[in-house]
């Protein structure tokens, strides 16, 4: 089913959902399986697996040359959906990305999602590699998620880019898009990243993700400006919840989103990061049961491929 099938379904009652990662290369599927599997009882209708670009460093050669050497790799979106979608029963979604990807090789990518029964993806430009400051799009690649969005929408037209092909066959894909309740870091106001959502939205995008956020308030008030501004599609709220003493500074730097002060007081005074842990599963669950009175279609949480903490929340609320 499309995502707008399942909210729709729901009858205004909240779901529960989430994301994964890929495994690093080198390591199998049972780790993925043991994060989904207590997860289970929770009746996700939908799960994220999330696109991650190589990572790459450059070092200087004894000739002064400099030799780019890939550090990180984390491949299996594709499989990972369709293993997903076979043991589970649950449908997949895959990210898709801007950055890394040529028109052709976006092209050939949901072409292998359509042949696998894939319904529904995210379309994310993605952000720089850490070897650049700011986004490069890939040579006769899509610059932003808006030129993605319209991409996939003409192959659900039946548009392909080889013009060999007159009327090819119809794909029919759902699209997600991101919003920032806190703006995009690019972004030089929230009116304006806004508007930039709308662009997506009018070229096609049916729901909305938003990234992580620690105040309801940034939601709910993110929600009504959008509603302003003429968008009526369903906005999922993602939710992040807080394990270790070090995430106080690496998600407002790495993700520019606020924490409130009473959050980091609380996990300033924790001693050790199962405190920590505690503090955020505490913090995700009153989050949780605030953002369901407030109407919210779906609770769509950000696991990063540990779900023991995103359990207990579950247990919780739902």
């Amino acid at each position: 089913m499309k995502i707008t099938e399942h909210l729709e379904a729901a009858k205004d009652k909240t779901l529960f959902s989430f994301e994964i990662l890929p495994p690093l290369k080198g390591q199998n599927i049972n780790s993925i399986y043991e994060s989904i599997d207590p997860l289970m009882e929770f009746n996700p209708p939908f799960i994220d697996v999330t696109y991650h670009r190589e990572e790459y460093v450059y070092s200087e050669k004894e000739n002064g040359l400099l030799e780019k050497k890939i550090v990180r790799k984390r491949p299996g979106t594709v499989g990972i959906c369709a293993a997903i979608q076979s043991k589970y029963g649950v449908d997949a979604v895959p990210h898709i990305l801007c950055g890394g990807f040529s028109k052709e090789d976006t092209e050939n990518f949901l072409i292998d999602l359509d042949f696998l029964g894939i319904k529904n993806v995210m379309a994310l430009r993605g952000d720089a590699v850490k070897s650049e400051t700011y986004f490069k799009p890939e040579k006769n690649g899509n610059c932003f998620a808006k030129d993605l969005v319209d991409q996939i929408y003409d192959l659900n037209a039946g548009k392909y880019l080889d013009e060999v092909i007159e009327k090819g066959h119809n794909t029919d894909f759902c699209v997600g898009v991101a919003g920032y309740p806190e703006k995009h870091m690019e972004a030089p106001s929230i009116d304006k990243d806004i508007q930039r959502l709308k662009e997506k939205i009018e070229a096609g995008a049916e729901y909305v993700v938003t990234q992580m956020f620690f105040e309801n308030d940034r939601y709910f008030d993110f929600v009504e400006k959008c509603r302003e501004s003429g968008i009526d599609i369903p906005i999922i709220p993602g939710l992040k919840p807080i394990a270790t003493k070090k995430q106080l500074s690496v998600i407002p730097h790495r993700f520019h989103v606020d924490m409130p002060d009473c959050l980091i007081r609380e996990v300033e005074k924790c001693k050790d990061n199962a405190a920590v842990r505690q503090v955020g599963i505490e913090w995700c669950i009153q989050q949780s049961k605030e953002l369901i009175a407030g109407g919210a279609p779906v609770l769509h949480y950000y696991s990063m491929g540990k779900s023991t903490n995103i359990q207990k929340i579950a247990t919780a609320v739902f």
